[in-house]
């Protein structure tokens, strides 16, 4: 039995917290929750009175009252407390981002390694059945050779009164970044996980463009890969209605998954091999058109919990490692240098990238302006905002 402490009970704990402690989660209990806001410690105990409460995250890794923890904390606490409870010999289940810069993210990949405790990460949309299906026609040669991604997701809409709900929130120093740091990252990871990881990313980025914050609410960033296969990827928090469209194309057909659905159109003959070989001058080509439109939704949030408990008590291979949301990482912390350098920003990162990524953040957190703290809303259960929406 997986035995978990919440590190963190505000917003995505709460729901966290709701739905572990109402038993919905096989294999799983409520062992202990931890927040430095008081007020959220007298939530949880008026939904549970006999729940040990902490303030100190340190006291509750110690207590023996649990076997593995979920620290859903600001950003740039994710690894520091991370590779503390790995080393008091705690299972770990992290939020996303793994954290904000990637060189702290890589310290805690090589404390897992080291703990052999089970390290796995909040994705919570890889248990989507739309894009699992899509990861599965990639990876199996479906679209041949990938040429070009396009993925438009703005219907990440927020308002003035979200960015002012807590007063880490849309600041450098307390969230590490805007939309690429906090909404996109379930999208960008997605992205990297059904195409692959690029080689070099471009971005641009508009900072306080719709909102009055310091860091981005709109971003779109251009990939290269290494085959000479581009990728473009737009996000904004800024659009209402919005959009959430990606689209595929390969040398053997494309993809697109929009409004609930995955369309898969098969080419019979590789495009490349028909290029050479038709003797027409514009083909259409022998298509075969697929479309794939799951009757349920994928489990969210509650299907990476309870895949991280078979992971604890069975063994289950982890659909979200830990380990893999470097590769998220890397791709949102290249968009930033990419776009505070005005270049290109190569992947994989190698030390020197990393250390001039840390230097440049740490002047804009230097810079950063403290917010007001505000009122964050405590949630019953999850929200369908957190959930994939077209």
């Amino acid at each position: 039995m997986v035995n978990i402490g919440i590190i963190g009970v505000g917003g995505i704990g709460s729901a966290h917290f709701n739905t572990i402690n109402s038993g919905k989660i096989n294999g799983m209990s409520l062992g202990a929750v931890c927040d430095v806001d008081p007020a959220r410690l007298r939530y949880c105990r008026s939904v549970n009175p006999d729940i040990p409460v902490f303030e100190d995250y340190r006291e509750m890794l110690k207590s023996g009252l649990v076997n593995a923890v979920l620290v859903s904390v600001p950003h740039p606490l994710h690894a520091k407390i991370g590779i503390e409870a790995l080393q008091s010999g705690l299972h770990l289940l992290c939020e996303k981002p793994e954290d904000i810069k990637v060189s702290a993210a890589r310290r805690l990949n090589e404390a897992a390694k080291r703990s052999g405790r089970v390290f796995g990460i909040m994705f919570n949309q890889r248990t989507d059945p739309l894009f699992q299906r899509a990861r599965e026609i990639v990876k199996s040669g479906g679209l041949g050779e990938i040429k070009r991604s396009v993925w438009i997701v703005t219907n990440w809409y927020r308002t003035e009164s979200y960015y002012r709900s807590g007063g880490w929130r849309a600041t450098w120093s307390g969230e590490g970044g805007g939309v690429l740091m906090n909404q996109a990252p379930h999208n960008i990871d997605l992205w990297q996980w059904i195409c692959g990881m690029p080689a070099e990313i471009t971005a641009f980025l508009g900072v306080g463009k719709w909102h009055d914050i310091e860091v981005e609410d709109e971003a779109t960033l251009y990939a290269r890969y290494e085959n000479g296969a581009t990728g473009v990827f737009i996000t904004s928090t800024g659009d209402l209605p919005g959009t959430n469209r990606l689209e595929i194309c390969g040398t053997r057909g494309s993809l697109t998954v929009e409004q609930g659905r995955l369309t898969h159109k098969k080419l019979k003959t590789d495009e490349r091999e028909l290029c050479r070989t038709c003797p027409e001058s514009r083909p259409t080509g022998d298509v075969e058109v697929e479309v794939f439109e799951p009757k349920t939704k994928g489990k969210a949030h509650a299907g990476i919990l309870e895949n991280f408990a078979n992971a604890v008590n069975f063994g289950e291979k982890l659909l979200a490692p830990g380990e893999e949301g470097l590769n998220e990482l890397m791709i949102s912390n290249a968009a930033y240098l990419s776009a505070w350098t005005g270049s290109p920003a190569a992947l994989p990162f190698d030390e020197a990238r990393e250390a001039r990524y840390d230097e440049l953040l740490a002047q804009k957190q230097a810079a950063s302006r403290t917010r007001p703290g505000g009122t964050q809303q405590t949630h019953e259960e999850y929200s369908e905002g957190w959930e994939v929406r077209f």
